[in-house]
C-alpha cells in the first residue's frame, strides 16, 4: 500500500495553501510529505514565511536579549512560556536554525539547563534530570542545528547511559558506576520518580524521538544500545493500547489517544509511532494496530481533528480544539508515510 492513498487532492491543497497565521505546516508538508528539497526556492520561501509571520515570529518577539524567556536560569518554569518550552516549540514549528535569536536560545539552554554532570535538568542539577526533558531538548537542539556542539553530545551521552545503566560521564569514563537518585531518573530502563519509580513511557518516547534524529554514522555504541532499549520497551506493549506503567491514574492514560500540537512532556500515539518509525520499524507488524487506530480518526474529508491544545498557556494560539487541524493531519500523514514506505 502507498501512503498517499490515504489522502486526497483537497487535503493536499489545504496543507500547501498559503496561511499567514499557520505557515509552518506548509513548509513541513513540502519537505516531509512531498519531498521538496529544503534548498529549493519554494522551500526556502516557505521557511522565510514561517520566520516572518505567525507563531515563530510571535515567540521570538518575547525573547530577552540575553537569549531566555520570562526569567533567567534553567528555564523550566513557568510552564509553558519559559525558555525550555519556547525552544521546544520553536523546533516543532520549524524555526530557521540560522536565525541569530534561535542560535542564542540554543546556546542559552546549553549553558543554563545542564547539570555539571552534563544532563539536561529541570533545576540544572542531577536530581532534576528527567527523561522527557532530556529527550525533548536533545531533539529540539538537533532539529535546530546544534549537532556539532560538544555540550549537546555530552548531554546525549549522559541520556544514553542513564537509559542503559552503563554509567555516566564521558566516553573515556566507561567504568563509572551508575549513580541514580530517588528524585528524577531513579534507575535504568526509564525508571522515574514522576512515575512512582516505575518505567515512564512518556520519557521513553521523548528519548526515542531524540535518538532517532541522530544520523547512523554518528551513533556511538552507547547510543545504539539505548536505542535498542527504547524499542524493546515501547513495543513491549502494543502502542495501540499503551498499557505502559501509569501508577497515578487510570491505565492507560487517555492522553495517548488525544492528538494535539505542540507536544510537550505529555506524549501521544502519533509521537510514539513517529519515534519508533524513525528508529527503523517501518512496516513492523507490531505497529499495525496503532497505525489502524490513527487511520480510524480520519474524517470523511481526509482530515484529522485537534484533540488537545495548549492555547492560552503558550505565547501563541494554534488552531482550534475539536476542529479539523492542519497540524494533526500533517502529523498523521507523516506517520502513515513512514510506516507504509
Amino acid at each position: 500500500m502507498k501512503w498517499d492513498e490515504k489522502t486526497n487532492q483537497g487535503v493536499i491543497d489545504w496543507l500547501l495553501e498559503e496561511d499567514r497565521g499557520n505557515p509552518s505546516v506548509r513548509y513541513f508538508a513540502l519537505v516531509d510529505l512531498f519531498n521538496e528539497d529544503p534548498g529549493s526556492s519554494i522551500a526556502e520561501k516557505a521557511l522565510r514565511k514561517l520566520m516572518t509571520s505567525g507563531p515563530v515570529l510571535e515567540i521570538l518577539s518575547k525573547q530577552n536579549t540575553d537569549g531566555y524567556w520570562v526569567e533567567p536560569g534553567s528555564g523550566y518554569s513557568p510552564k509553558y512560556t519559559s525558555t525550555v518550552w519556547s525552544l521546544i516549540m520553536l523546533a516543532q514549528l520549524g524555526a530557521d536554525r540560522s536565525d541569530k535569536k534561535v542560535q542564542k536560545a540554543c546556546d542559552y539552554i546549553l549553558e543554563h539547563t545542564r547539570a555539571k554532570q552534563g544532563c539536561f535538568s529541570v533545576t540544572a542539577t542531577q536530581s532534576g534530570a528527567v527523561h522527557c526533558l532530556q529527550g525533548n531538548l536533545a531533539a529540539a537542539l538537533l532539529e535546530l542545528g546544534m549537532q556539532d556542539d560538544p555540550r549537546l553530545w555530552g548531554a546525549i551521552d549522559w541520556m544514553a547511559r542513564s537509559i542503559t545503566g552503563d554509567g555516566f560521564g564521558s566516553v573515556a569514563e566507561k567504568n563509572i558506576v551508575p549513580h541514580y537518585m530517588r528524585s528524577g531518573i531513579s534507575g535504568p530502563g526509564f525508571l522515574c520518580s514522576a512515575n512512582d519509580l516505575q518505567p515512564c513511557a512518556w520519557g521513553a518516547v521523548k528519548a526515542a524521538m531524540a535518538l532517532s534524529k541522530i544520523p547512523m554514522e554518528m551513533r556511538s555504541p552507547e547510543i545504539i544500545k539505548a536505542i535498542n532499549v527504547c524499542k524493546t520497551f515501547l513495543v513491549g506493549k502494543d502502542p495501540a493500547y499503551a498499557e505502559y506503567p501509569h501508577p497515578y491514574a487510570k491505565n492507560p492514560s487517555g492522553s495517548w489517544f488525544k492528538f494535539g500540537f505542540p507536544v510537550f512532556y505529555v506524549t501521544d500515539l502519533l509521537q510514539n509511532l513517529s519515534s519508533l518509525l524513525g528508529l527503523g520499524l517501518a512496516g513492523d507488524e507490531r505497529l499495525q494496530d496503532a497505525v489502524d487506530l490513527v487511520e480510524s480518526k480520519q474524517d470523511h474529508l481526509g482530515r484529522w481533528e485537534m484533540e488537545y491544545t495548549y492555547n492560552s498557556k503558550t505565547w501563541v494560539h494554534i488552531e482550534e480544539k475539536n476542529q479539523p487541524s492542519k497540524w494533526i493531519t500533517y502529523r498523521a500523514l507523516s506517520v502513515l508515510k513512514k510506516y507504509y514506505s
